[in-house]
Formats: structure tokens, sequence, C-alpha cells
């Protein structure tokens, strides 16, 4: 059942629709699709290429720069199975130390236990796939299992985007392209607008003009959804 909706989904946004039930299958709460193709990036945000996580996590976690004290990036990369851990574990039987800030933050919004797994597309990008809820962790058939769906979902991710990749130029014009282009790069809309000569309210007007031409919700995807596309680099 699940492996039919994955590959009827004819959109990102409806793969991720179909994830959202994975998690929910597994008693987890979340799906978070990241992309690992800036080795330099210190900004969890610029990362996401989809999650349902909210927003607010990542604001704090970024705000805190804290990927500068997570080195798990580097650990999933290590395994081609998925991995699992859980801050519910007692210290001594972790698989690895979770600096207090960010498992402070995970327990206020319920990412006990997370299930991560590194995906590389035709290209050679690479990319993190992780499920997040508080339940206890993973059996290994669960894992066996979820890891199954993991590698589906991604071939489906990968010949969605291929087909978006084939579609009209972009639907952005050169300015509401700028204003995404210097989001993508962390400014506000106060600094953008210093940076084109505009006004802040000018630049949330291209901002809002891009966010519904893109189908988005909000900056975020909207910046991810741009990168996705290759409208922005």
């Amino acid at each position: 059942m699940l492996s039919s909706e994955i590959s009827a989904a004819h959109s990102q946004e409806g793969l991720f629709l179909a994830l959202r039930r994975v998690t929910h299958e597994f008693s987890l709460q979340h799906i978070t699709l990241l992309s690992l193709n800036n080795p330099d990036e210190k900004l969890l945000s610029r990362m996401i290429v989809q999650s349902s996580i909210p927003e607010p996590y990542f604001a704090e976690f970024d705000r805190k720069r804290l990927l500068e004290k997570c080195a798990l990036a580097d650990i999933i990369i290590q395994s081609k199975l998925p991995f699992c851990w859980s801050i519910g574990d007692p210290l001594q039987s972790r698989p690895f130390p979770v600096d207090s800030a960010i498992e402070d933050l995970q327990r206020r919004y319920g990412l006990i236990t997370s299930v991560a797994m590194t995906l590389h597309s035709l290209e050679g990008e690479r990319f993190i796939m992780r499920f997040d809820g508080a339940r206890p962790r993973l059996t290994q058939v669960e894992l066996n299992e979820i890891g199954m769906i993991t590698l589906h979902s991604f071939d489906m991710f990968e010949k969605i985007r291929r087909n978006e990749r084939k579609a009209t130029p972009s639907p952005l014009t050169v300015r509401e392209l700028e204003v995404v282009r210097w989001t993508a790069q962390g400014k506000t809309s106060v600094e953008i607008g210093q940076i084109l000569t505009l006004s802040d309210h000018t630049v949330n007007a291209y901002m809002t003009n891009a966010i519904k031409k893109l189908d988005c919700v909000n900056r975020t995807q909207l910046v991810a959804k741009a990168l996705r596309l290759r409208l922005i680099a």
C-alpha cells in the first residue's frame, strides 16, 4: 500500500504527502530530506529540501549555530544502511554524544528517536532522508523495511526532479530570482533591500510573488524548491 502510494506520486508535494503517511505507519511524526551538497554550509535551514518539522525548530537551531556542534551527518554517511538513534536511550548506550543544546531542542519538539539514511543521486549529489518521532528505538525488522521504503522514495524523488528540470524556463522574474538568491544566502528583507536599493516592503512583495509562483508556503520551502529546480545556485 505504501509502496503504491509512493509510486503514484507525480510531484514533490505528492511524494512527501505519501512519506508523511509512512512516518505514521512507523509511529513517527516527521520526515525531512536534506541536501549535503555544500560542505561549508553553516545553517541547517539552507540544507532542507522538504521537512514537516515546524520552521521555528530550524530557526532556533540556526540562531544558536548548532550545526557546528552536530557531527551526525559524518556518522550517517559512513553507513549504507538506515542509522537509528534515540535521545531517550541511557547516556551509556547511545551510539554517539549529543550536544546538550541540541538534545534540549529536540526534546521540546518531540524528536526523540530518529532514523536517517544517506542517498546518492545519479549526478553524484548527496542527501539524507530522516524520520523523527517520540517513540522508542526501531527494531531491526522495522529498520530494514524503512530502508527499502527510503530507497524507493528517493528513486521517485529523482524521477520527479528530472521531469521538473525538463519543464519550462524559470517562472520567476529577474528581480524575484535576485531576492530568492539573497534569501538563500541568509539575508533578511531589510538587508536584501539595502543590497538591491529597494524597500523591505518591495522585497517582501517579490518574495510573496515567488512563493505563489512556485506553489510554496514559506521562504524556507521557496529556497529549497528554487535550489532543487536549479533556478538559483
